[in-house]
């Protein structure tokens, strides 16, 4: 399988874009809370830490966490010798215009990947579980470990964690590297439909499309850890099974709530702006841990409810299981998603 010239080009500008991860950041973790509206944040380089390392000690060291240093990254030490293995096998690719060494720098990318993301898993994990017995702060059951990728609740803060300039630099040659394969191996079996030479830009475009599509999809409600999660509006932890609401961005952020009134004032002093919200669900009162989208669900407001922040408001995915808990009590109030935002 043999290497357009138009791709082998590529390929050497992929390669060489690989030496921008030598001096930029590689990965970051960022932490807000009412105290640090601005973030702390810790970057990870690829043989080096720099950020607000400080104070993120100082006030992890209250609650039992070990002290954050470049030498907790046994990693550093052949990072920068892997990361130049990949420059000069997409090199060789590209000189040599062999598809098979194209093959093998495409697979090696993948395997760094998880590699990397399964030992980032792990010092998380034990990072924010192995915590000393004579901290100042101790919460029964409570763990600290950082979110692999995206947004977490830790107490009071919300941590970040995700790609910096490095890694999306590796991400983006990486795709690169994926779609010339892809290309030169259905242009060398002569697949239908790349037989039309003016077609073939199009499909490689939309193929990147498709890529990028896939590796951008929104996620999710997250499950509620009723007694370690918090709620977001009023900080208070959230431990009452049949309550609980979650705002999704499209970016795959999670704001979760203890109380219909936390999410409404949420809600209503727009700390997300309504067009990056992708979904918002409330829990099902009768069946524990289900969410319902709040505009399909259907809402029983009664002071014998007896919500956690007393807004008194259940939410069910099935209208008999409201008329039965109207039956049980014998008043209250049917209402709308309208009708319930307007009660607070």
């Amino acid at each position: 399988m043999k290497l357009s010239k138009v791709s082998r080009i590529l390929l050497t500008l992929g390669s060489m874009a690989l030496i921008i991860a030598y001096f930029v950041p590689m990965w970051q973790i960022v932490l807000w809370a009412p105290q640090y509206p601005e973030g702390l944040s810790m970057k990870i380089w690829t043989n080096a830490l720099t950020g607000d390392i400080d104070i993120i000690n100082g006030l992890n060291h209250y609650i039992g966490m070990k002290h954050i240093s470049v030498e907790m990254f046994p990693e550093f030490q052949y990072i920068n010798w892997l990361l130049g293995l990949l420059i000069a096998i997409g090199l060789a690719a590209a000189l040599l215009g062999s598809g098979r060494i194209l093959f093998s720098f495409t697979l090696l990318s993948y395997i760094y990947a998880i590699l990397a993301l399964w030992d980032f898993w792990q010092w998380g994990y034990e990072y924010g579980h192995n915590l000393s017995p004579n901290a100042a702060i101790k919460v029964e059951g409570m763990a600290y470990q950082p979110p692999l990728i995206g947004y977490k609740n830790l107490l009071n803060f919300t941590a970040y964690s995700g790609p910096d300039s490095g890694a999306w630099v590796l991400i983006a040659v990486c795709l690169m590297a994926t779609i010339i394969w892809w290309w030169t191996f259905f242009k060398d079996k002569k697949a239908s439909v790349l037989k039309a030479p003016k077609a073939g830009t199009p499909k490689l475009f939309a193929l990147a499309v498709l890529v990028l599509a896939f590796t951008n999809c929104n996620s999710g409600p997250e499950p509620i850890r009723y007694g370690v999660d918090a709620c977001t509006q009023c900080k208070m932890t959230i431990t009452d099974k049949r309550f609980g609401a979650e705002v999704v961005t499209k970016k795959g952020r999670v704001f979760k709530f203890d109380d219909l009134n936390c999410l409404c004032a949420f809600l209503k002093d727009e700390q997300v702006p309504e067009v990056d919200i992708n979904q918002i669900v409330v829990v099902d009162f009768s069946v524990t841990g289900t969410f319902v989208p709040v505009q399909q669900a259907f809402y029983f407001k009664d002071e014998k409810v007896k919500s956690p922040m007393r807004g008194d408001i259940a939410s069910f995915s099935k209208h008999q299981d409201l008329l039965a808990l109207e039956k049980a009590i014998g008043a209250g109030r049917r209402l709308q998603w309208d009708e319930v935002k307007a009660e607070f």
